[in-house]
């Protein structure tokens, strides 16, 4: 492995089929979540998405993976209208690589992208102040399926229509992958 590929992996992760144990249930459903969008002004709850596919995917509006918000815009726009919906959750825990304010955010997803899928208010999605709804992303004994870790921008987690976590992909996998489009049944 060549030091690039060996950067590359410690920074983005792998991507992994999360699977379902009957030893470890979870605790808490994933439709008990609920979070604030980027405007503040009001709650995203995964409820709402009960029968849908959500793709949760950790964001930055200056980091190398930023383009793939065309990309996710590009599959919401397409799959919306089916059982598919995208969680966009800002996050400043990598690089610095969005350091903005949520009108700064929301206006750049706008202009440079037409992003229209749901924003979250800016999460920390490890660490001491990790929001509720990824420790339930990546933890086992939250998700009744697997642990992971988020190790860089644009990571992201595809729960079923049934809410169940069933996979995980790293910052490399674009939502025009092969891989991708398999797991939500397309």
């Amino acid at each position: 492995m060549g030091i690039l590929s060996l950067i590359t992996s410690c920074f983005v992760g792998k991507s992994k089929k999360a699977e379902a144990t009957t030893t470890t249930t979870s605790t808490k459903s994933i439709y008990d979540l609920s979070v604030n969008t980027l405007d503040g002004k009001g709650v995203i709850k995964l409820a709402d998405y009960k029968g849908k596919y959500i793709v949760i995917v950790n964001t930055a509006s200056a980091c190398g993976f930023t383009p793939q918000y065309k990309d996710l815009q590009a599959f919401y726009s397409k799959y919306k209208d089916s059982n598919i919906v995208v969680l966009g959750c800002p996050c400043n825990q990598f690089g610095g690589q969005e350091s903005g304010t949520a009108l700064e955010i929301g206006s750049f997803c706008e202009k440079n992208y037409g992003v229209t899928f749901p924003l979250t208010e800016k999460l920390d999605v490890k660490g001491s102040n990790q929001n509720a709804l990824y420790a339930w992303l990546t933890q086992k004994s939250l998700n009744g399926s697997s642990d992971f870790e988020v190790k860089w921008n644009f990571n992201k987690f595809i729960i079923s229509p049934s809410g169940e976590l069933v996979y995980y992909f790293a910052s490399t996998v674009k939502p025009t992958d092969a891989d991708f489009l398999k797991a939500i049944g397309k």
